[in-house]
């Protein structure tokens, strides 16, 4: 079962859909903003992935954020952030058989994908 993590209307989740439809990939699509989230998924994508890497520090969610959340960041609360504002994960995250990635990288997703 493959299945990708990200907002819909975001545009490298739209060529990361693309990609996987053109190359005729079977995967179910999660939209953090119309299916939530749970604590347990975050917690145990940050042990695999790494919060830090999780966290979408580039958007202007993280931007927007005062300096005192950016500043005094840890696990904890990037993943309690990342829980009430969910447009702030890095996207798209993709699960391959208990594998994860993060980010649309075409040429990864071709070694993982397509053998």
């Amino acid at each position: 079962m493959i299945t990708m993590y990200g907002i819909s209307q975001c545009d490298t989740i739209k060529k990361a859909r693309r990609w996987l439809d053109e190359n005729s990939i079977n995967y179910h699509f999660h939209d953090y903003r119309k299916e939530s989230l749970t604590q347990e998924q975050l917690s145990q994508w940050s042990e695999t992935l790494g919060w830090e890497a999780l966290l979408n520090r580039r958007g202007t969610t993280w931007r927007k954020l005062p300096e005192t959340i950016k500043s005094t960041i840890d696990q904890a609360s990037a993943i309690s952030l990342m829980l009430d504002n969910p447009v702030i994960i890095k996207r798209p995250l993709l699960i391959v058989n208990q594998q994860m990635t993060l980010g649309f990288q075409p040429d990864q997703w071709q070694k993982m994908l397509i053998q």
